[in-house]
């Protein structure tokens, strides 16, 4: 298997992508009751943290490149 580089915002959105489809199936299942309206904050709250996660990730990778000699 090919290695990359690990990328901590796609993770971030698929965790809680994932979370929304949970909490979805929960209310299909009739575990619970879910607004229709909850969902809609937590994914955008969601990638909103994702996206503050790939720039920080962006930031620290760009300032480690120009430290190394090269």
């Amino acid at each position: 298997m090919l290695r990359h580089e690990f990328q901590p915002g796609r993770l971030v959105a698929g965790c809680v992508l994932a979370l929304a489809g949970v909490v979805y199936a929960g209310d299909a299942t009739g575990a619970w009751h879910t607004p229709w309206f909850l969902v809609i904050p937590l994914v955008v709250g969601g990638l909103c943290l994702a996206g503050a996660v790939g720039l920080l990730n962006w930031a620290v990778r760009r300032r480690q490149s120009r430290r190394q000699p090269g």
